[in-house]
């Protein structure tokens, strides 16, 4: 709980260093890191929820993301993070049983980014179906696939180096909830 408390308190305030450049925010996608860290770290039930909380919060606090328009697909996008970091780590470790963690953060981190992407597309097409939010634009799949894949690419790289790195030097520390378990 403490971990994903202050990875909430990180998800907070990280945007604000980003935010003054709204283009170099939405490469970087600075709400991410802190979802996929907490699903890697605490597991999935504290990575769902921070995920989901977390863009909703901030909306609401700090009116970024936009509430509802961009914060509610978001929500489902990072609680898709969080859940399946969270589930596909420990399956990761099993499969490569190595004591190198790197390969199964990697392969669970690779794996959660394009199904919470996903969901997150889904989510968005689903509440402009149902009127909860609204566009200008028609959302179209080359939209989807642009907001969600090509224009976050560069964030993408960033996360894939970046979580790794946090994560093992969080479980090198003993403080990863989850290290008993792992390995």
């Amino acid at each position: 709980m403490v971990i994903t408390a202050m990875l909430l308190a990180v998800g907070m305030v990280l945007p604000f260093i980003t935010g003054q450049i709204q283009a170099i925010a939405r490469i970087i996608s600075p709400l991410h890191i802190p979802a996929l860290i907490c699903g890697l770290c605490c597991g999935w039930k504290w990575g769902l929820g921070l995920g989901i909380v977390m863009p909703i919060l901030r909306g609401l606090i700090f009116g970024i993301p936009v509430f509802p328009t961009s914060a509610l697909p978001m929500a489902v996008e990072l609680g898709a993070y969080g859940l399946f970091t969270g589930l596909l780590y420990p399956l990761m470790l099993k499969a490569f049983k190595s004591k190198n963690h790197l390969p199964a953060i990697l392969a669970a981190l690779i794996s959660s980014m394009v199904l919470g992407r996903i969901a997150g597309g889904a989510a968005k097409a689903a509440f402009l179906a149902l009127g909860v939010i609204s566009t200008k634009d028609p959302y179209t799949f080359s939209a989807f696939l642009t907001s969600y894949f090509v224009s976050t690419a560069a964030g993408a790289v960033i996360h894939i180096v970046l979580v790794p790195a946090v994560v093992l030097a969080v479980e090198r520390a003993g403080l990863s909830p989850l290290a008993g378990r792992k390995g």
